[in-house]
């Protein structure tokens, strides 16, 4: 790390900005919104700097030879499209000590412009150490997305009572267990909602803090959070709040280990699902496991592939949190289904040729054998089949018999939005095969005619490439 973030008190003194056109103005508005004191040197003369009332009150416009200036009080200098002129004044002031950026030249710049997430008292600054000004702006937008909209108001609201409490609480960690319970509870919620007088009055209630504090243990409650068909980027704002929330995740095997790492580190992890043939430890006791830690006050999310509520048995979890009175939220993901649709740009509806989509799980034959597949015969359904790789020949036995075309399109997505994700599309007469062409689940099935519009396969191993124009050529 070669800068160091530092956060520069700008009523400290005034800021000098030096430079010319669009650059010296976008600058001039950078510092401007920050409510800095700023003297300008427009060396090419153009005062007219697009300013409002408001900031021109901050703004000094100075003649004369920036180099030649008085410097007493200035607490940084700026040059941006100042050419020679911010070189030279990079060396004057380095030698008077002072601060000094000149854009896009780290050579000579002592700080740098980090991408900024405003959110009143609450600032974030990212930085790339110059090197990559677009990456910077990239993470800021992610958090920008993370963060609350009145996450500012809520620092501004606990400021305003922090003398006080702190007066009253004279133990450092009682009176961090404090603010926690007021962050994380009602009046939290409150402000971070818009109410804060009710936010105020409920503070204001509190009779006695350190009591509060050392209230009885808090309520656990469990989020039932999807954690879509793979690619981290995927996942919801509110899913990667609850991940980094938790004090307990119960994952399945499948979550992949990309979407693990957003968990918060110190948090317990816990895998709890099953794959393919190989014994989980059952429903129970993931249900008795979930209820049991938020009973104990803790935040807990169990995380499941997909969506809770699509082939996930979020129903059946719900069902018993319900029973044993925990709190509980759901927080919904992308199901597989729309997430494989999506990467092999396989339209699940369309105008006139698909009105119906239908999801079903074949897990084993015996589960497609129970499937009455005379409601699935219309050539306008578009038909969506979870972990149906083992039972493909029986998914196609039961199609065939209800009299659906051995002509009807079909594509079998494995992996669907990771990087290793592979695809392969042919007729619903070739379905075994086509499982055989894609290395391994988990999969989704696509049926209907929705698949003749699927893109290109971009995802095919090389050597998938080659057999299949070997295959063509036979």
């Amino acid at each position: 790390m070669r800068f160091l973030p530092v956060f520069l008190d700008l009523k400290a003194g005034p800021v000098v900005l030096i430079g010319a056109g669009e650059l010296l103005r976008a600058k001039l508005r950078v510092l401007a919104a920050a409510g800095a004191r700023i003297r300008v040197h427009a060396i090419d003369g153009n005062q007219d700097l697009g300013l409002n009332s408001e900031d021109a009150v901050r703004i000094e416009i100075a003649a004369g030879d920036p180099l030649t200036a008085g410097l007493a009080g200035v607490i940084a200098i700026v040059c941006a499209g100042a050419g020679d002129v911010g070189v030279a004044m990079s060396v004057r002031a380095k030698a008077l000590g002072l601060p000094v950026n000149v854009m896009d030249d780290l050579e000579h710049s002592s700080f740098i412009f980090p991408a900024i997430v405003d959110r009143g008292d609450v600032v974030v600054a990212v930085g790339t150490g110059g090197t990559s000004p677009v990456v910077a702006r990239r993470v800021r937008e992610k958090i920008e997305a993370l963060l609350p909209a009145r996450i500012g108001e809520l620092a501004e609201f606990i400021g305003g009572f922090r003398k006080s409490i702190n007066e009253r609480i004279t133990e450092f960690p009682l009176r961090r267990r404090f603010w926690e319970r007021v962050i994380d509870g009602p009046i939290g919620a409150a402000v971070l909602g818009g109410r804060r007088s009710e936010a105020e009055a409920a503070l204001k209630a509190i009779a006695d803090p350190s009591e509060f504090a050392c209230a009885d243990k808090p309520e656990g409650s469990v989020a039932l959070v999807g954690a879509g068909p793979g690619d981290p980027d995927l996942l919801t704002i509110k899913a990667l709040r609850a991940l980094q929330d938790a004090d307990i995740v119960f994952h399945d095997e499948l979550v992949s280990g990309e979407i693990l790492d957003r968990i918060r580190r110190d948090t317990t992890r816990v895998a709890v699902g099953r794959r393919v043939g190989k014994p989980g430890i059952g429903q129970d006791a993931i249900n008795k496991r979930m209820i049991e830690a938020a009973q104990s006050g803790q935040r807990v999310v169990r995380l499941k592939g997909g969506d809770p509520f699509v082939f996930g048995r979020g129903g059946e979890e719900v069902e018993a949190l319900r029973a044993a009175g925990v709190a509980y939220s759901i927080i919904p993901g992308i199901t597989a289904g729309l997430g494989g649709a999506a990467d092999f740009e396989v339209p699940l509806t369309f105008r006139h040729e698909a009105t119906r989509i239908t999801f079903l799980t074949a897990h084993k034959a015996r589960d497609a054998e129970a499937v009455d597949w005379s409601t699935l015969t219309d050539t306008r359904m578009t038909v969506v089949v979870y972990m149906g790789m083992t039972a493909a020949p029986a998914v196609r036995a039961g199609l065939f018999a209800a009299g659906r075309s051995p002509e009807t399109p079909v594509g079998v997505f494995a992996r669907v939005t990771r990087p290793d994700a592979q695809g392969a599309i042919g007729t619903l007469r070739d379905l075994p095969e086509l499982v055989r062409r894609v290395s391994g689940g988990p999969a989704i099935l696509i049926i209907g005619e929705v698949v003749r519009h699927a893109g290109s396969l971009r995802r095919e191993t090389p050597k998938q490439i080659i057999s299949d124009l070997l295959d063509a050529a036979e």
